[in-house]
Parts: structure tokens; sequence; C-alpha cells
């Protein structure tokens, strides 16, 4: 798998694309502007671009803006972001559409190379991956209208699940219940989403995907540093 990194950080980029070579990724190339990744993405075709969400020169969203750009002009480059705080706003721009192929993690996720090589597999497949504490922190959020409100709170459960990516097999070791009850939930949660089937679609990334998109304006969301991540 060929990768583009994009960090301002000379140290983290280099370390990473080391300890990611040794587990068989082809880092074509590193750099440290939006601008230069832009470029470099458009001349090597990467299957994936990881990007830090904060690059010069504002040091504000030049990552997420490339990362969008990346989306429109070459949607067979998987763009996986990653950032220092739980950013909701930044979350929810990033993973509009129904492409997939698209990740949002926190940069703690990397600690664990291992996990993190899987994440970039995924995303390279065509999943989309959401932080799990982005999740999190939105299920604990005021809502003025719940759109999980048809919900139980068993089927919230597993929908966060399913946000971090757990397959019917993790949720029912997580849950302790067996895959046909998992499996029940999960038609369950379509059905009250009203996410008709469709082989074209993967409607498990859209039930997660309408409970981020339909936060209330007053929700104060602004960034703010996340609990820690324990590794792995």
């Amino acid at each position: 798998m060929r990768l583009i990194l994009a960090d301002d950080a000379v140290l983290i980029r280099e370390g990473l694309a080391r300890l990611l070579a040794e587990r068989g990724f082809d880092v074509v190339a590193q750099v440290g502007r939006g601008d230069e990744l832009l470029e470099r993405v458009a001349e090597l075709r990467p299957d994936v671009a990881v990007v830090d969400i904060r690059m010069p020169p504002s040091f504000s969203n030049e990552g997420l803006v490339a990362a969008q750009q990346i989306r429109q002009a070459h949607p067979r480059t998987a763009t996986l972001v990653l950032s220092q705080y739980v950013e909701v706003d930044y979350a929810l721009k990033l993973l509009a559409g129904d492409s997939g192929r698209v990740g949002y993690l926190l940069k703690d996720r990397i600690v664990d190379v291992d996990r993190f090589a899987e994440s970039l597999r995924r995303v390279a497949t065509g999943e989309t991956l959401v932080e799990p504490t982005l999740v999190e922190e939105l299920l604990a959020a005021p809502h003025v209208e719940d759109p999980l409100a048809a919900l139980s709170a068993r089927e919230r459960e597993v929908l966060a699940l399913m946000a971090q990516g757990r397959t019917d097999r993790g949720i029912s070791e997580e849950l302790f219940v067996t895959r046909k009850t998992v499996e029940a939930h999960v038609r369950s949660i379509l059905r009250k989403l009203e996410l008709h089937d469709d082989a074209r679609q993967n409607r498990r990334v859209h039930a997660v995907l309408a409970f981020l998109r339909a936060q209330p304006s007053d929700v104060d969301r602004s960034a703010r540093p996340a609990p820690p991540v324990a590794p792995g």
C-alpha cells in the first residue's frame, strides 16, 4: 500500500514512516504543508494520504481543507485525518458524503502502530472510520432534537460500537450477547433510522453519520482536549 504522510513535525513524520515501512507500507512521500500534499497526491496518486489537521501557515484547518480537496479531486485516494483534540465541526465536515474511504482519528491512536496500520488498510478498502472519543462526546451531549430518540439504550450502545468499526462479533464480545442478538439490534437500528436496504450503500456507516450530522447549532462544539486514550 502506497502512502503519503503530511505533518509539519518532521520527527513524527519520519518516525511514523519508519514504523509503517517495517509493516510493509510504501511511504512514497512526506510533506509539511497542505499545498505540497495536494501537489504530491496529484503526482503520485497514493492509496492513502495521512494528514495532520493543523499545518502551516496558520495551523488551523489546512489539513482538513486539503483532505476535502483530495476527496473531491482524487476519490481513489483514501484520506485519514489525525487531530490532537476532538473537534466535532471539523470531523463532520470531513465525514460528509457517502463515498467512504475516509477516517478521523486522534493522534494518540498512532501509539498502537499495529492497530493504526489496520486502520489504514480499512480506510483504503473503502471504510469510514470515526474516532471513538468523538462518538462518546456526541452521545453525551444534550440534543434539542435527538435523531436517535427512537433507539433503546442497548441500541445506542450497539451504534456507538458500530461507529468504532466493531464487527457484529466484536460487538457481541463487548456486550456479552450472542451475534444473533447483535444482528437483531442492527436491523432494528437501521429500520428506526429509515435506512432502507441498498446494496450500493453501507447502511452501517450511514447509521453512524446520521447521528453525527444531526448536531444542533447551539451545542458547544468548540475544540477542547479529549480524555487520554489508552494505547490499543
